[in-house]
């Protein structure tokens, strides 16, 4: 008895649950879906929505994967019956929904196959779904898939009917979120239709290496740095100069100094590289010592001290022969005083360098030696080189999104890099400033050569003083500081220079240690970083 009321209560349950099955199948809105393809390849969709009263939404999928590199996009247009903003579809149920849908159609195996999302993306769950599906021609075949994206499950029912001009679908119990999506095939051209693709951006695809994209990569270069090349061969060489106006020059006539084309040394620092750097302002001081201008005057000092030195004005020297740019200088160390220690012009001389530095610049132009100031010539290929730099990387940010030939862009960047960095070879000298520079040369190749020739004693300090601001220049301050020790008028000794004077139990055996020293310090006195000059 006992069992036989279990199985009664069991059945009861079954009764029940086969019972509220239709109820649950039936919970949720009705979709009812007319959709009708044309002439190009446009869907155009009804949708009638009932069995919900309120607010819904619907999110549309307008873009699926294609293949590795593409996508595939839908275009909704033509909405009426609610308002679509960012593929979101909102409409107050019950109503009545109408859209076009561009891109469902792909030309496939001898037919046109229209692929859609008939009912997907709703924020509510569908109880019954039905979709009516016609087009230009008569149906060739179709199918459909229910669940999610994915779902290679077959909806509940689909058909056609008896004259195969319209497909029929049915779907009951679609959760929210999920999709019915139906394919119909209708034969190949009847309405012209093609999928919708868009590159997928990667940056392998931006930048993907093809003959096409190599070669013309290939071709832009040689045509760009080939144009570089040209541009340097004909505006940034040095002017040719004949034969006999190289070689060696004797700079000692007559037993008295003279620089090859009596050139000072601060032009010629500026003449061998081009810059008007703090080296040819120090040779320019100690020039300036040696030709009687100002005295140097090394200060005592103990063990642990810095090294310090007095530049003291002469005042009987001739101010007036000074070159603009040694005036200038002049005028900046002393500033209105009869001496300065080297230590006060640290920090404080870096504002006059500037003036310094142009009257530099000027003078090789008056001299005629540059068509125009190398600095301005650098700072001019440079800044062009630099914005065609800018050119090139938004050039290449502009390919790689829009295009896989981003490679391209790389051209300009390259070309870009190429000309900011030969910008600083751009200053070309003239015929007369490429000869005078051969005839540095040759002076310097003298000076280092240790052949000094037939020097009278007598001459020896003044004469070898005044090689030292070359030496500053090409590097040869400890060399030529030794030279100057080791002599003076008669061959004895001595205490001091007549233009370096040295503190108390100081000789000119220690010359050269002072010298290498005094240059080192001055170049960081008068300039926040020192440069080296190398040729």
């Amino acid at each position: 008895m006992t069992g036989f009321r279990h199985m009664l209560a069991a059945l009861g349950a079954t009764a029940l649950a086969l019972a509220a099955a239709p109820a649950m199948a039936e919970a949720g809105m009705t979709d009812e879906v007319t959709m009708t393809l044309g002439k190009g390849g446009t869907l155009h969709v009804v949708e009638k929505i009932s069995g919900f009263e309120g607010e819904l939404k619907r999110t549309f999928l307008t873009r699926t994967r294609y293949d590795d590199a593409s996508d595939r996009l839908y275009e909704i247009s033509g909405v009426k019956g609610g308002k679509l903003a960012d593929d979101v579809l909102t409409v107050t149920a019950p109503a009545t929904v109408e859209y076009d849908v561009k891109g469902a159609v792909t030309a496939t195996a001898g037919i046109e196959e229209l692929r859609w999302f008939a009912v997907n993306g709703w924020d509510t769950p569908v109880a019954k779904a039905t979709v009516k599906v016609s087009g230009p021609g008569q149906v060739q075949n179709l199918s459909c898939f229910a669940g999610e994206l994915t779902s290679a499950i077959g909806c509940t029912s689909a058909s056609m009917d008896h004259t195969a001009t319209r497909a029929d679908f049915e779907q009951t119990g679609l959760a929210a979120g999920q999709a019915l999506t139906v394919v119909v095939g209708f034969p190949q051209g009847t309405s012209g239709g093609k999928p919708i693709i868009e590159k997928r951006f990667s940056l392998a695809n931006a930048f993907a290496l093809s003959p096409v994209t190599g070669g013309a990569l290939a071709g832009l270069l040689v045509l760009l740095l080939g144009g570089l090349g040209l541009l340097y061969w004909t505006r940034g060489r040095d002017a040719r100069i004949a034969d006999h106006e190289k070689g060696a020059v004797d700079p000692v006539q007559n037993g008295h100094f003279s620089p090859p084309d009596g050139v000072r040394p601060g032009q010629i620092g500026t003449l061998v590289d081009e810059q008007a750097d703090v080296v040819d302002v120090t040779a320019t001081i100690v020039d300036l010592a040696v030709r009687g201008y100002l005295r140097i005057d090394e200060q005592p000092r103990q063990t642990y001290d810095a090294p310090d030195w007095m530049l003291v004005k002469l005042p009987n020297a001739p101010a007036d022969t000074l070159l603009p740019y040694e005036r200038a200088l002049h005028d900046a160390i002393f500033d209105r005083r009869d001496a300065v220690l080297l230590s006060h012009l640290s920090g404080s001389f870096a504002a006059h360098l500037g003036k310094v530095r142009d009257a530099l610049y000027a003078d090789v132009v008056s001299q005629g030696w540059f068509a125009r100031r190398p600095d301005a010539e650098r700072t001019r290929w440079t800044t062009i080189g630099v914005v065609l730099i800018g050119v090139g990387v938004l050039a290449t940010v502009a390919l790689a999104w829009f295009t896989t030939y981003g490679l391209l862009g790389l051209a300009l960047i390259i070309a870009g890099g190429a000309l900011a960095v030969g910008g600083q070879y751009m200053p070309a000298k003239t015929a007369k400033g490429s000869a005078a520079l051969a005839h540095t040369l040759g002076f310097r190749e003298y000076l280092f050569s240790g052949d000094l020739g037939e020097v009278p004693e007598k001459h020896r300090v003044e004469l070898f003083s005044r090689y030292l601001p070359y030496a500053v220049i090409f590097d040869g301050v400890e060399h030529w500081s030794r030279v100057v020790a080791s002599v003076t008028g008669n061959g004895s000794p001595s205490d001091n220079l007549y233009w370096y004077h040295g503190p108390a139990e100081w000789d000119l055996s220690k010359f050269a240690g002072s010298m290498r020293t005094f240059t080192t310090t001055t170049s960081g006195a008068i300039s926040a970083t020192r440069q080296f000059r190398t040729l």
